[in-house]
């Protein structure tokens, strides 16, 4: 009887409770890249909090404030008409965000260097503005602020990210284009497109046509091939198995016992690094 009992129990919860996403492990390509680079720099990036303060950690450069500015600029055009687009001249719109990661909170050594940053973004962001390409079509904006869905609701992980850019096309069908301020080529090996066709299938309803990098510093548009959906689930689905089994044993050691990829979030537990303010999602941020 009591048998019985466990069973209907069993099904009951499986059935009626709804599957917890504040329990579940998140994965994007950001904390996959991570994890593929280096365990150690995945725990730090992701799972690592001050013990002092009870917040995670971040690191801030030149070269991510650069690239968070430029990709702030041009997504927030999306939300825009197309007729209203250009209409406010980019360079207002970068000198306006750019002091969210002005002096050291942007990882700058002095003015000299910000400068040279800071106009390395004025000319991509006018390279967009002489050959607008998609930002003069129409877009779409996912609902979701940070778009998600269930990887796998039995193994509780879900992925996430947001997409640079989603342009519409006549036929309802959307392209993914993925905004690269870096003068390096993304890897053939990257999962970035597979993850972003997953999250496209999943977090709405139009076909998606074809997928592209934009390497704003070169001005170039790359078309790649659409990932293909299985597998890029199979994919990413096997990479997020094996962080969910390092979270299971804390087991997050770099292969190399300190590496290249650890190394500077290393030098911000080890308090080698200089704290320069508190950013987005209440992470604390450091410069080294």
């Amino acid at each position: 009887m009591r048998a019985k009992f466990a069973i209907v129990e069993i099904f009951y919860y499986n059935i009626i409770m709804p599957a917890d996403k504040f329990s579940a492990i998140w994965v994007s390509h950001s904390s996959i890249s991570d994890y593929l680079r280096c365990p150690r720099l995945y725990f730090l990036n992701n799972v690592y909090k001050n013990p002092e303060t009870g917040r995670k950690i971040s690191l801030t450069n030149p070269h991510l404030s650069l690239g968070s500015v430029v990709h702030d600029v041009l997504e927030s055009l999306s939300e825009l008409p197309v007729e209203k687009r250009l209409v406010i001249p980019l360079k207002v719109l970068l000198s306006v965000k750019w002091q969210k990661v002005h002096g050291k909170i942007g990882g700058f050594k002095n003015d000299l260097e910000e400068m040279q940053y800071k106009a390395r973004a004025l000319a991509m962001l006018e390279r967009v503005e002489k050959s607008p390409g998609p930002i003069l079509e129409k877009a779409i904006k996912l609902k979701q602020d940070l778009p998600w869905y269930w990887l796998s609701e039995e193994q509780n992980i879900i992925l996430c990210g947001k997409i640079d850019w989603i342009k519409y096309n006549s036929d309802d069908t959307v392209d993914i284009i993925d905004f690269k301020t870096g003068k390096n080529e993304e890897s053939k090996n990257s999962l970035q497109l597979a993850i972003y066709r997953l999250l496209l299938e999943n977090c709405q309803k139009r076909g998606i046509r074809k997928a592209s990098y934009w390497y704003l510093d070169k001005g170039e548009t790359v078309d790649c091939d659409l990932p293909l959906l299985a597998e890029s689930e199979k994919k990413v689905m096997e990479i997020a198995m094996k962080i969910k089994e390092a979270r299971r044993t804390n087991d997050f050691s770099c292969a190399r016992c300190g590496c290249y990829a650890c190394e500077a979030m290393e030098k911000i537990v080890a308090g080698k690094a200089e704290f320069v303010g508190v950013g987005e999602y209440n992470k604390e941020i450091y410069r080294v």
